[in-house]
């Protein structure tokens, strides 16, 4: 929507970057500007550097950057009106809304509330006779009243439109129904209820809003969970089921496990720091959340092969990030003298809380989890096994960063094959050079093409011309630096000058705040871009620029801009050679100009 310019400024000038930003990533001041750990990528070294003077973000890990919107809108995941309405908020301004704007934020409330009333709903259906079949399961789960209370569990009743019609009276229409995900429609155009003879478990985000549902059957029917579909205001990439009360936990770590009755079962034990993704692996967007709350996370998935998958994706994922991970490895039950896998909440019932506790106090680190899963690939009594044990696991700790990691885990590896300790050691020396050697040509390779290094990293925003598209660059950074240098008048280029589309809307765009006197920066730009854009755009702005001779560099970058639009454009050229620059450009020949 179409924000006034006036409330705009005001809420921008309230909304200082380094306050907003901190409030969600711990920063250090370093040489005027502000660094930490990227909350949208997983790290250990800081490469997230927040500049004050310029109000913008940008990480030199992901990529990623723009103003202090683009940076509510990425991290809440809400659309450019949600944001600013997030930023007023905080800065205690109302925010003026259009008619189709009031629309659309009243739809989502609307499902919002739609939500928690179905959650109500189901959950006094639990409490009444109608969901006695519920409640018997629940007693079978060994699941307590107080618990179920606590995680607000319902019932949704053996019947096609129990909860529609409950709804409708309240209100809601079916179309709202059918943006909820609460019913579905067939194919003769009849209304029925998704969730029908099944144990409820409302979905609550960290703010407290009821957002989905999860549910399972009472007997062994197929699907056997069975959650909402994504909507307006759900989103499975980034909810984790159970974080609105382990947020709260007084333990020093989050466990992590797959199912939501895993969950129900570790509060009931005593521990409340537990989550469960919902029914996808481990995202990069629930490690951003998570990571609000934590720096440690237990891995604790299923003993089954997909338990492990899961464990091993999760671990690439939080490689080298700024969590410390470690892996609970819950271990195989006997059952009429066969193993059998079994889930956390399986342990506890049969194992007990304190065999659990146990099991939490001695969980592996992730490289004793994968080491685990190399060895037991091979039958370690024979020597061809071994030697290919070797060969596997010398690559797997050359990726170790630390010297110490790789020589303390290098001597279990080489007791674990029955070879010396240095031998072992020779071989994972050999694998750290080979990949060092590799990194190192991909280095090279990248610092021989410095052309592919100048361009934007989404392929949609490449430059056809980076000789005009870099003086392009300059301009936008000398506007937002020191807009004195520019005329009051008319401006010194043209949006059809620019050869990068993107460039030349930003110039149009700062331009316009330029001629009314207001303040330059990138956040100018949040409603006119997408992510991708923004980032960029804050990539070029975090670029240095010199203050000095800023005059006289202003003057070159103009004149190499309209150098290239007239080549562009074949004026003062005869044809045919007007032909082969346009040419020339389109086979990226024209980048050698760039100097």
């Amino acid at each position: 929507m179409a924000f006034p310019q006036q409330f705009l400024d005001e809420l921008m000038a309230r909304s200082d970057i380094v306050d907003v930003v901190g409030s969600f990533v711990p920063l250090i001041s370093k040489g005027g500007s502000y660094w930490g750990c990227c909350p949208f990528h997983s790290e250990k070294t800081p490469s997230f550097h927040v500049l004050p003077d310029k109000q913008i973000y940008y990480c030199f890990g992901c990529k990623k950057g723009g103003g202090v919107v683009n940076f509510i809108m990425e991290e809440e995941n809400l659309t450019y009106p949600d944001a600013i309405r997030f930023l007023g908020k905080r800065a205690g301004m109302e925010v003026p809304e259009e008619e189709g704007d009031r629309e659309a934020s009243r739809r989502r409330q609307r499902l919002l509330d739609l939500n928690r009333d179905a959650a109500r709903f189901y959950y006094q259906l639990l409490q009444q006779p109608e969901g006695r079949a519920v409640q018997a399961y629940l007693d079978k789960r060994q699941i307590k009243k107080s618990t179920a209370v606590k995680f607000g569990m319902g019932a949704s009743l053996d019947s096609w439109d129990t909860l529609l019609n409950a709804m409708t009276k309240k209100g809601y229409t079916k179309s709202e129904l059918l943006a909820a995900g609460l019913i579905v429609q067939n194919k003769n155009g009849g209304f029925y209820d998704k969730f029908r003879n099944r144990l409820m478990l409302p979905v609550i985000d960290t703010r407290g809003d009821v957002v989905a549902f999860g549910s399972r059957v009472l007997d062994k029917s197929e699907p056997k969970y069975m959650n909402s579909s994504e909507t307006q205001v759900y989103s499975k990439r980034r909810v984790l089921y159970g974080l609105n009360l382990a947020k709260k936990t007084k333990r020093p770590n989050i466990i992590l496990c797959e199912g939501n009755l895993d969950i129900v079962t570790l509060h009931q034990a005593g521990f409340d720091n537990a989550v469960a993704s919902m029914g996808t692996a481990l995202t990069v967007e629930q490690t951003r959340l998570l990571s609000r709350f934590t720096k440690e996370l237990v891995l604790c998935y299923d003993n089954d092969n997909a338990g492990r998958i899961a464990t091993e994706r999760a671990l690439q994922i939080l490689y080298n990030s700024e969590f410390s991970v470690k892996v609970l490895q819950l271990p195989r039950r006997l059952v009429d003298g066969e193993y059998v896998k079994q889930d956390a909440d399986d342990f506890i019932k049969f194992q007990g809380p304190d065999a659990f506790e146990r099991l939490l106090t001695g969980s592996e680190n992730g490289i004793e989890f994968r080491m685990a899963q190399v060895a037991g690939k091979y039958d370690l009594n024979s020597d061809e096994a071994r030697v290919a044990y070797c060969e596997e696991i010398s690559n797997l700790l050359s990726s170790l960063p630390n010297a110490v990691e790789r020589e303390i885990y290098s001597a279990r590896a080489a007791e674990l094959a029955k070879i010396t300790p240095e031998a072992m050691k020779l071989e994972v020396q050999r694998a750290f050079k080979r990949r060092m050697a590799r990194e190192k040509r991909a280095e090279l390779r990248k610092d021989l093409n410095p052309a592919a290094q100048l361009q934007p990293k989404e392929r949609s925003l490449r430059y056809e011309n980076l000789r005009s598209a870099r003086a392009e660059e300059g301009v936008l950074r000398l506007l937002m630096m020191d807009d004195s240098l520019f005329p009051d008048e008319e401006p010194p280029l043209k949006e059809e000058d620019f050869s990068s589309p993107l460039l030349g809307r930003a110039f149009t765009l700062l331009w316009a705040a330029h001629r009314e006197g207001r303040p330059m920066s990138p956040g100018l730009l949040s409603d006119a871009l997408d992510a991708e854009e923004a980032s960029h755009i804050a990539a070029i702005c975090q670029q240095p620029e010199s203050s000095q001779n800023a005059q006289r560099a202003l003057a070159d970058y103009i004149h190499i801009v309209k150098t290239e639009a007239d080549k562009r454009a074949g004026k003062g050229m005869d044809p045919l050679l007007a032909a082969t620059e346009k040419y020339k450009d389109k086979k990226g020949t024209g980048g050698k100009q760039y100097g």
